[in-house]
Order: C-alpha cells, then sequence, then structure tokens
C-alpha cells in the first residue's frame, strides 16, 4: 500500500492509542466533506466555538480548517473571502479573483488545510501513533507551521524542517508553538533548496520514532486540495458571475508542493477552466528545465513535486521574484498606496485588501495578469487565483527589498516606477502553453528527484501520467470521512 493513501487500519494498537488520547483531549475530528461546504455542515459548530480565538492552540480550531472563515476568523460566511482586483491596478479589463488563505486559523495561511488533509489517512489507519511518533513537517514555511500547529492539537510533538533563509516572520511563530528549539531543524539556503530539505529528513527518517510528512510526495495534500479549494473557488466564482455572463477562463497558482494546483483538476470539471502553474523566472525548472535561487518565499522548485498532474496542466508562468519584492513595497508602504490611492485612484477597499497577499500571492496575481493578456482576456473573463499568506509574514522582507531594487528608499517615485514596470509593464514573455509533449517534458523531469533520489518505483511513478489515477484518488474521500466517523 502507498503511504498516505490507506483505506483501513494497518496497527491496531496504535490506532487505539489515537483514539485514547482524542477521547482525553474532548475532540473530534472534521471530516473532508464538513470542510468542503462548511456553511451547510458545520454552521452550528461555528456558534458553538464562536468565542474561540483563532489564533490559540484550541482543538476546536480544527473545524475552522477552510476557507470560509470571516475577516475577523471567528465567524462563518456564504462565500469564501476574496478580492476582486480591479484594471487600475492589473492593467487588464479581466476580473483577478484572488481567494484569501490569510483566514485560516492558527497560522494565517491555508497549508494548515494540507497538514490536516496529509495526517488524517495516517491518524485514522494507526500508521502514525500520537503516543510515539513525531510528525516530521518538511516545508519552505507554511506547511510546516500547518503541521505543527494542527499536531499540537492533537497533543504529539513535531519536528519543523525549512530553510534557514526563509523570513524571521516563520521562526518566530515556529518558536512560539513547537515544544522544544531543537524541532526546529534549519536547513541550507533558501527558498530554492528542497533537495537539502530531503537529505535532511532522510537523516531524520533514520529514528523509527519521526514519521515524514512530506508535502511534496503525499497525495493527501492533492485530495485534500481538490475536495476542499476548489470547491470553495467554484463558489466564489458562482457568487460573482451573478445572470451567468462571466466565464472562468483559468486558476492560476505558483507550484510549491503542487497541492493547491489540484483545486484545478476540480474547477476543470466544473467551470472548464485551464490550469496554470507559476514558477520563479530565477529558477525556471518547468519552463526551461533551469535552476537557480529566489525569494518567492513558499514556492519551493528545482524538481516536480510528486503530487503534481502534470499532463493536466495547460501553462507555465515565469514570475520575477524583483516584481514580487517590489509589490510588497508599492502594495504596503505609506508611499506605495498614496501614489495607487491618488495618481491610480484605487478604492481604499481594495488598498486594504493588499495586505492580505504575501509574496507568493504576488507572484500568482502577476501570473493571472500574463494570463490574461496572453489569452487576450475582456471584462467578461475571470481568473482565479488563492493567496496562500498575507503581508504581515514578511514585514522583515520589506528593507531588504527596498535596498537590494531601490537604493534603500521608497517614495511615490519609486512606487510609481514599480506599478510602471511590474504591473503595467507585466508581458506575455517566459509564458509556455503546454501541448502533450510539453508536458511529457515536464513530467519526466521528476523521474531523477522521484525514482533516483527518492526510491519511488517505477511503476508508481509512470501511473501519474493517466488522468484516471488522480480521478481514482477523490474516491478516499468518502473512506477517509467514514474512518472520521468510526474514530470519533
Amino acid at each position: 500500500m502507498t503511504p498516505g493513501l490507506e483505506r483501513d487500519i494497518v496497527d491496531q494498537q496504535a490506532y487505539e492509542h489515537n483514539k485514547a488520547r482524542l477521547h482525553e483531549l474532548g475532540l473530534k475530528l472534521p471530516r473532508i466533506a464538513d470542510l468542503a461546504d462548511p456553511r451547510k455542515r458545520l454552521a452550528a459548530k461555528a456558534q458553538e466555538i464562536v468565542e474561540v480565538d483563532p489564533d490559540a492552540p484550541d482543538p476546536l480550531n480544527l473545524f475552522r480548517v477552510h476557507w470560509h472563515n470571516g475577516p475577523d476568523r471567528y465567524q462563518l460566511v456564504d462565500v469564501p473571502g476574496h478580492l476582486v482586483l480591479p484594471e487600475a491596478l492589473t492593467g487588464v479589463s479581466a476580473k483577478i479573483v484572488v481567494a484569501l488563505g490569510n483566514r485560516f486559523p492558527m497560522i494565517n495561511a491555508h497549508k494548515v488545510l494540507a497538514a490536516y488533509g496529509c495526517l488524517i489517512p495516517r491518524l485514522m489507519s494507526g500508521a502514525f501513533d500520537i503516543t510515539r511518533h513525531r510528525a516530521v513537517w518538511p516545508s519552505t514555511g507554511n506547511y510546516c507551521r500547518g503541521g505543527v500547529a494542527v499536531a499540537k492539537l492533537l497533543g504529539c510533538r513535531s519536528v519543523a524542517v525549512l530553510p534557514e533563509g526563509m523570513s524571521r516572520e516563520r521562526f518566530n511563530w515556529l518558536e512560539e508553538w513547537v515544544v522544544d528549539p531543537s524541532d526546529i531543524h534549519r536547513t541550507p539556503g533558501t527558498e530554492s533548496n528542497v533537495k537539502e530539505i530531503y537529505d535532511a529528513c532522510h537523516e531524520l527518517a533514520k529514528d523509527p520514532q519521526n514519521l515524514i510528512l512530506n508535502q511534496f510526495a503525499e497525495y493527501g495534500n492533492y485530495i485534500i486540495h481538490r475536495a476542499v479549494t476548489g470547491p470553495a473557488l467554484e463558489r466564489t466564482f458562482s457568487a460573482l458571475s451573478g445572470n451567468g455572463r462571466l466565464r472562468a477562463r483559468a486558476f492560476v497558482c505558483a507550484s510549491g508542493s503542487a497541492g493547491t494546483l489540484a483545486a484545478g483538476d476540480h474547477l476543470k470539471r466544473s467551470l472548464g477552466v485551464q490550469t496554470c502553474v507559476v514558477e520563479a523566472l530565477e529558477c525556471p525548472t518547468l519552463l526551461y528545465n533551469g535552476y537557480g535561487e529566489h525569494n518567492i518565499q513558499g514556492i519551493g522548485d528545482k524538481h516536480v513535486p510528486l503530487i503534481h498532474n502534470v499532463m493536466g496542466t495547460d501553462f507555465v508562468i515565469g514570475v520575477s521574484d524583483a516584481a514580487s519584492d517590489a509589490l510588497n513595497l508599492l502594495f504596503n508602504t505609506t508611499a506605495g498606496r498614496a501614489y495607487l490611492a491618488n495618481h491610480k485612484h484605487v478604492d481604499q477597499n481594495i488598498l486594504a485588501g493588499l495586505g492580505d497577499l504575501g509574496l507568493s500571492s504576488i507572484a500568482n496575481v502577476l501570473g493571472a495578469i500574463k494570463y490574461a493578456k496572453y489569452m487576450s482576456l475582456g471584462a467578461d473573463d475571470v481568473v482565479l487565483t488563492v493567496a496562500t499568506d498575507g503581508a504581515s509574514m514578511y514585514h522583515s522582507e520589506m528593507a531588504t527589498a527596498q535596498s537590494k531594487h531601490f537604493g534603500g528608499s521608497f517614495s511615490e517615485v519609486e512606487a510609481a516606477e514599480a506599478y510602471g514596470r511590474y504591473l503595467l509593464g507585466a508581458a506575455i514573455d517566459h509564458v509556455s502553453e503546454l501541448g502533450r509533449f510539453d508536458c511529457e517534458r515536464i513530467f519526466n523531469l521528476g523521474y531523477y528527484t522521484w525514482v533516483e533520489q527518492q526510491g519511488i518505483s517505477l511503476d508508481d511513478f509512470d501511473r501519474r501520467r493517466d488522468q484516471a489515477f488522480w480521478d481514482g484518488l477523490m474516491d478516499l474521500v468518502p473512506i477517509w470521512d467514514e474512518m472520521i466517523d468510526k474514530f470519533n
């Protein structure tokens, strides 16, 4: 059986340990179906937990691991929080719609959903024993925070593995949540150094008490995003479309672990969209089999994630980290917002919402703009994307960006430069529309990571070419939900 795809109990003793621990905590677990449609399934629970602090390590916050949290993150809302970015900002008439990940509990990022999806099959089957195992969460930042949060709610210990060059805010959060400072494992490098993370996990896996939950290879990451994030985005579009005039054209998302990209498979079936993957131009692995280093934090690269449905991907779009760095300043400084308000007449509500966009979120928006220009989209066209986290995770990066790109100052003059160069100047360069042979090239590139380095069998690697494999994974959702019911 493929680890992470368990359908039944594999270790009865561990299963009983898990049940006893959660009974002791008085904790029940939400079903995937609950998180997929919380407005119908969790309305009563939302009223029950309305006083619970969404940032506290409270087990009831598991019932907030969905896209329907309100602006205060206490209340449940009918339509997931989102921004509709105006043409005055984007330079395109198409509607760029951004779902807001910073409304998720505990970590202000949607990766807590991925962590829960990866842990469910291990917990429900007894493959993970709360009383014995430490959960190891390899990540470039948000996923390991999500894993630490979920594990803490369950009363078990975690190890966060992430590059030492990630934002100070990530480490500040981890230092408050881990059991011991040694549970933060810093690997060499920055965003692009995923191989070093895997190497650290190989060492950690030598201890049988450590269970590696690698988001890049855990199919639970794919499954829960297709089951939860996909319908949330569909619901957002339906709320906007009103009289049905609008057309959903694409779902655009940075690669990262490729979990969120699974929402594109849902939206392709339900709305007929194309799926576009964004990557850093400084490390163009999918575009050009390239390499390098960049600062679009949250989209680790130099490899093709095992859970990326490459053959179902329609575009690869390259975005420079110089653009995301500069726009982070434009969106989140007094000078930048003054320029947008006074010279571009961007509405104050939109300006306030720009703080909901972190570095990878800005990259997603730029990818959506480039797609809209490439496809010559009009006012009735909608491009859907997500904001993984908000700007609060990158305040420490702003001084570095200001020094690196603007000589140490950022006035309205520099704001105008950033706007003209990176928003109005966003072009259709480094956009690849994928045909079959392009998809095959990218798919084959994954062989060197997963078969040669990580020991995945060739059969398990190759079966991912077929869309039926990815569709078949969704058969696990009702099975896992039934396991959760029995467990509860």
